[in-house]
């Protein structure tokens, strides 16, 4: 269960010994977090050769500005006390509707549960947002699988990036 301190900027969710934390990140943060965004991301980027739209292809400068973001921000994911990933929140155009982009866990830590005890922290920690959004690659069923399972539903509209992948929309309302 996930709980919150106003004297803390951590959230916590514990299950199997392994304690998921989020941690607002910093300016001091920019580096790393585009660092470990890029390594999360390469290999997408070769696979789909999504060069205009993939966080691989992305400069420093926009890691940067989401943490900045005063509408938002990004939040450092740590698996007991290591930095593991990332995930990034901004509000979009009505007050309790939130845009997630991007998310990721690096390569030696995915497929552990972890972005699933991610996606449930941060709702935790906004309660009063009632609409998440995210998009992600169509072609990538694991991340497809990981959104449905968490509530999120599809939306109608997709983006066809190239011959090699499509970004799909989804949507939770609570």
């Amino acid at each position: 269960m996930a709980w919150s301190s106003s004297y803390s900027s951590h959230y916590f969710f514990k299950r199997a010994f392994k304690l998921v934390t989020l941690e607002k990140a910093t300016e001091i943060d920019a580096e790393i977090i585009f660092r470990m965004q890029v390594e999360s991301f390469s290999s997408l980027l070769e696979k789909y050769k999504d060069y205009e739209t993939s966080p691989a292809n992305e400069l420093i400068e926009r890691t940067i500005s989401r943490i900045n973001n005063l509408d938002g921000g990004f939040y450092k994911i740590f698996v007991n006390t290591n930095l593991v990933g990332a995930i990034c929140i901004s509000r979009k155009e009505e007050a309790s509707k939130f845009w997630i982009s991007p998310m990721f866990i690096i390569p030696n830590y995915q497929g552990n549960g972890i972005a699933q005890k991610v996606l449930i922290l941060i709702e935790e920690m906004f309660p009063e947002i009632t609409t998440w959004e995210l998009a992600t690659i169509l072609e990538e069923e694991r991340n497809c699988f990981l959104y449905e399972k968490m509530g999120y539903i599809k939306a109608e509209f997709k983006k066809k990036l190239n011959d090699k992948a499509t970004l799909i929309y989804y949507k939770k309302e609570r």
